[in-house]
């Protein structure tokens, strides 16, 4: 079996090789997202776009298990792996997997369930938007047992050193997921219901392809369907390391969500133009994102492998990467943002609105870049619950600056983009030092 360690040898070098294929999978992840609005704005128009970029937190905060639950067991196997203990590995995994599938349903009912008053007494969506908004966002929320399916197989292997191979499965998703956008919504008029099936379909055919790719090449995973069984011990440590992390993330999208409320009080033209500018912000939370993914698969196995040394040389050099990429990114978006906006077919105001949100975010995110990489040595170490209170602090503070300023002639509709500025600097101050006080390194040993 293949499997990469990274207990020796330059930690900057297994971080940066390790965390590349996990950005360029981030990357046509979000790619194809994007393409998804491209097509929409450009297809079927403003109203439409507004529509489907109205769902994205909601999307993202039901998907948040599957991230959070999914890392969690990835971080377990990663440390029984670092431990050279393979017969745990395996049996993470198999339970790993048949968890997250049992939750991937669970998930799916209670999204549909929820679905209306999520849109009407949450978020309150424009009334002229708001069908289209859960007709796109029921259709996604029936694909969502195929992400939890992709995001365990994903882990698992990220967990034994093999990031590439989900770049492989993301390219795969992210071309059918073009295509076929292009197929529903330009050839066959199907609007935001043809975005939402291209997606689901992209997703399930990406998670065929991990299982199967997984299967062949480690055999060590090759589990028959009567191996897919719960195991209560391991059920309960993913559960306890993964809790926090799927908890940061919902904390996350529900933040989003009441900022998403406030720009619909502003109109149509502002919810098309926080659509665009949120979906185009995403790709400068991308490096700071796969360097976390990537310190929690590091950090893991060199605990295991009880290299705490390895780790605080790793936390600085994966720190030291993110800053570098995330600054490149910057620049770039700077640069473009008065070109950006029109891929989407935004009309002028709301242009003009995307334009600015481009150009401030481009500055505040990469505070992002001094911290988020840090989530990642908390969660390796069984410390996962920081990230969960450091996310909850930086959005319950954008949000109530948000609220506070959004009716001011000093800020105005400009504070939608300007609380990262306060949310992101106190969540940086808090992680350094909670860092500093070195209390992540107690208890970071698998039992």
């Amino acid at each position: 079996m293949a499997v990469k360690s990274m207990t020796q040898g330059a930690p900057w070098k297994h971080i940066l090789t390790f965390s590349f294929p996990i950005i360029a999978g981030a990357i046509l992840q979000q790619l194809y997202n994007t393409a998804d609005s491209v097509i929409v704005g450009n297809f079927t128009g403003q109203s439409a776009l507004a529509a489907v970029g109205t769902t994205n937190t909601m999307c993202f905060f039901f998907l948040s298990a599957a991230i959070g639950f999914s890392a969690g067991n990835g971080v377990l196997t990663a440390q029984h792996f670092g431990a050279k203990n393979m017969d745990m590995v395996r049996r993470d995994g198999a339970t790993g997997i048949a968890f997250m599938l049992l939750a991937g349903l669970a998930v799916t009912v209670a999204a549909l369930l929820a679905s209306r008053w999520i849109y009407t007494g949450f978020i309150a969506v424009p009334p002229e938007i708001l069908e289209d908004t859960l007709l796109y966002f029921r259709i996604y929320a029936l694909g969502l047992v195929f992400q939890f399916g992709y995001n365990i197989l994903a882990a698992v292997l990220r967990s034994v050193g093999d990031s590439a191979a989900t770049l492989y499965f993301l390219l795969l998703a992210s071309v059918i997921n073009i295509a076929l956008d292009l197929w529903f919504i330009a050839g066959m008029g199907a609007g935001v219901a043809g975005a939402a099936w291209a997606t689901n379909i992209a997703q399930a055919l990406s998670m065929l392809a991990a299982w199967f790719y997984m299967y062949k090449k480690y055999p060590v995973f090759r589990y028959g369907l009567r191996d897919l069984k719960l195991e209560f011990i391991i059920v309960r440590d993913t559960f306890k390391i993964g809790w926090a992390i799927a908890l940061q993330m919902m904390i996350i999208a529900l933040g989003i969500s009441g900022i998403q409320r406030a720009v619909n009080g502003f109109g149509q033209t502002m919810t098309a133009a926080f659509t665009v500018g949120h979906r185009i912000e995403m790709y400068l939370h991308l490096p700071c994102s796969s360097l976390a993914t990537t310190m929690a698969t590091f950090t893991g196995q060199n605990v295991g492998a009880k290299r705490l040394d390895r780790v605080k040389q790793g936390a600085c050099q994966g720190v030291l990467i993110s800053f570098l990429l995330t600054a490149v990114l910057a620049v770039i978006i700077r640069a473009l943002a008065d070109k950006l906006p029109e891929l989407f077919a935004l009309q002028e105001q709301a242009a003009d609105y995307c334009a600015s949100y481009l150009n401030a975010i481009a500055f505040i995110a990469v505070i992002l870049s001094f911290y988020v990489p840090l989530f990642g040595v908390f969660q390796g170490t069984r410390h996962a619950v920081v990230p969960t209170v450091v996310a909850l602090c930086a959005l319950s503070l954008r949000v109530l600056v948000t609220y506070l300023f959004k009716d001011t002639s000093f800020f105005g509709h400009t504070i939608i983009w300007y609380n990262g500025l306060f949310g992101f600097t106190v969540a940086c101050t808090i992680s350094w030092c909670y860092y500093f006080s070195s209390r992540w390194q107690k208890n970071a040993m698998p039992d």
